[in-house]
């Protein structure tokens, strides 16, 4: 294979992740907002900014939103990088690329999800459409999970696929727990709720589809200590960055000839990130969030990096 089709079918995978997050991202909060217990959590200001911070973290977030703006730039606005018409554009692009690697059902899928996305109404989308749209994509993205995991053989290609699968769900956990760290801070309410028991942490286990299975574990209302030890450290929560890293560490061997992995290889590389993350106290992760947050987005991204020069560079 060459390192260029390996390298598109990496980010095919990152990005059909990547738009069914911020989809979901979307439609929980913009949602959320209207059941929630406090006045600054319903603001729509505060929502349009939370949108925006997770969707692009280093935008200007002081002048005022239009609403109608930041759902469109977002959603289906083809000139900004971190719309979800780019992610699927982009998803698409890489497939085309790959065309022979992949199954027919697969490409099918693909197409039809950028022919939805790509010809949606934008003017529906923006005053209605937005709970119809977003669950759209998440739904077209669970079936495109689907057509990888039912339909391609379980070797390199679909090894590569899973890598940047899984890589992309651990960046963009950790992105929607900064993003509602941020929301927590500034919302503490006028019902005495604290940054522990805030109802921001709640809406995050909802964006990670991970509300129920949290509550079954746990058996407590949501705080900042087991909403992150959940979507954090838990092996068996599917969207936990354990999990994904986990994941990552059994596709890197499909890829890797090496029964011991040298130092200088990635599969070194992401056994030493996991073991790093595995022995992690919540406790600890909690007291200092935001260098946890920095330290782990960027220790995601030296994976990513690592692999490339490993296996994509061309």
């Amino acid at each position: 294979m060459l390192a260029r089709v390996a390298n598109n079918l990496f980010w095919m995978g990152r990005y059909i992740e990547r738009a069914e997050h911020v989809a979901r991202y979307l439609n929980v909060n913009y949602f959320a907002s209207l059941d929630a217990p406090n006045e600054q959590s319903q603001s729509r200001q505060f929502v349009l900014q939370s949108m925006l911070f997770m969707a692009d973290d280093l935008i200007d977030l002081e002048s005022e939103l239009n609403e109608e703006k930041v759902l469109y730039d977002i959603g289906l606005n083809p000139e900004k990088s971190f719309s979800i018409i780019s992610y699927v554009k982009a998803a698409r692009e890489n497939a085309n690329s790959a065309r022979d690697l992949i199954s027919t059902e697969l490409y099918e899928a693909i197409n039809k999800f950028y022919h939805f996305v790509l010809n949606y109404d934008v003017d529906n989308y923006v005053k209605r459409g937005l709970y119809d749209f977003s669950i759209q994509v998440t739904e077209n993205s669970s079936i495109l999970r689907g057509k990888i995991r039912g339909t391609l053989l379980h070797d390199k290609v679909y090894a590569i696929i899973m890598l940047g699968i899984n890589i992309e769900r651990a960046t963009q956990i950790i992105r929607i727990i900064n993003s509602k760290y941020r929301d927590a801070t500034v919302a503490l309410g006028s019902y005495g709720d604290t940054l522990k028991n805030s109802y921001e942490w709640t809406t995050l286990l909802k964006c990670a589809e991970s509300y129920d299975m949290m509550r079954r574990f746990y058996r407590k209302t949501p705080t900042s200590i087991n909403t992150l030890e959940f979507l954090i450290l838990n092996p068996d929560c599917p969207r936990s960055v354990m999990n994904s890293l986990n994941q990552v560490k059994k596709h890197i061997y499909v890829l890797s000839d090496e029964k011991l992995p040298s130092k200088n290889s990635a599969a070194f590389q992401i056994g030493k990130v996991k073991a790093k993350y595995q022995y992690k106290v919540i406790e600890e992760i909690e007291s200092d969030l935001q260098t946890f947050i920095q330290n782990i987005l960027d220790d995601l991204n030296g994976i990513a990096l690592k692999l490339e020069n490993d296996y994509f560079h061309y």
